[in-house]
This record gives C-alpha cells, structure tokens and sequence, in this order.
C-alpha cells in the first residue's frame, strides 16, 4: 500500500467515494452528491491554502481511500486546530488504509505545527468511534440533534487528538 498527494486525476476516485458516503452512510451529512466540479473546488481550495489530500492506493494502483484535513473554525483563536476526515472504499475497509491514511494525516499536522486535531462522528458509527480511539482521540463532547439525514436526528461525537502535550500558545499582540 502507498499512501501519496492526491492529484487532479484522482478526482473522479474522490468523487465516487464521496458521493458513496453521501449516498449510503450518515458519515456525511449531505443528502445531494457533489458533481465532479465541486470536488475539484474542494480540492484546489484545500491545497492552496496548503491542506493536505492524501490517497491511499493498492500496489497494483487500485484505489483505496483518501483523508485530509482543514480549517476547525475560521476564528484566528482556532488556527491551530485542525478537523480531519478518512474515507475508505466499502471494500478496502480492514485493509489497513483508514489506518495508514490517518496516521499520515497525524504526521503531517505535527509538521505543520498544529496543536490538535479534531474528529466530528455520528454517534452511532462505533465503528470510526473505535477506529479514533486507537490512535488516541478521546470523545470530548457529544451534540445531540444538531443534523438530520435519512428522516432522523444525528447527534455528533466531537473526539479531540492533542498533537504536542505540553505546548504553550501563541502570543497574541492585540492593535491599540
């Protein structure tokens, strides 16, 4: 397995596996799919601002997943908070690339200087609670009923990841 910078050809294999989740899972909280121009927006809007698209892909070049991660909040007090997602193809999923994509998302936040990052789940999807878990995300707060997909109320699972323990923040100079 390789994990890489996704590129423009990879859109149409984001796409898919965005619009499966859209379609099959409340992983997403859209109910009408992306069309393959705004994912190109989404991804070049992420890139520019220097995020990371990572892919995870098969030796043979089957595509597997793609994770990233971008702005938490647009508040300069959040500039060190990242909010990531992992998205794995139905039938890669215990291939190990949810795990490699995350990890390489882990990674590349500490490179970057980000302090911690943050996880937004549906609370009944045990399974990516668990998946977090394991790489030592710890469930911070629970919002019940703030979405709705497939004719109920979603709550969110908040899971937080501190990067560098024992950071201090920044100094903030404030004009006169």
């Amino acid at each position: 397995m390789r994990i890489r910078p996704a590129i423009h050809d990879d859109l149409p294999a984001l796409l898919m596996i965005h619009n499966d989740a859209v379609r099959n899972s409340a992983a997403i909280w859209l109910v009408e799919e992306d069309t393959l121009d705004d994912r190109r927006a989404w991804f070049e809007t992420r890139t520019k601002q220097g995020f990371p698209v990572f892919v995870a892909e098969a030796a043979d070049g089957t595509f597997l997943g793609y994770a990233s991660y971008g702005p938490y909040k647009e508040k300069s007090g959040y500039d060190l908070t990242v909010e990531h997602s992992v998205y794995v193809m139905p039938e890669a999923h215990g291939s190990g690339a949810g795990s490699a994509l995350l990890k390489a998302l882990i990674a590349q936040a500490r490179e970057d200087g980000y302090h911690v990052m943050i996880a937004g789940i549906d609370s009944l999807n045990d399974g990516s609670i668990r998946f977090h878990e394991r790489f030592g995300f710890k469930t911070s707060g629970v919002l019940p009923q703030v979405g709705f997909k497939y004719n109920r109320w979603l709550d969110l699972v908040i899971m937080t990841l501190i990067l560098n323990e024992g950071a201090t923040p920044p100094a903030h100079v404030y004009p006169d």
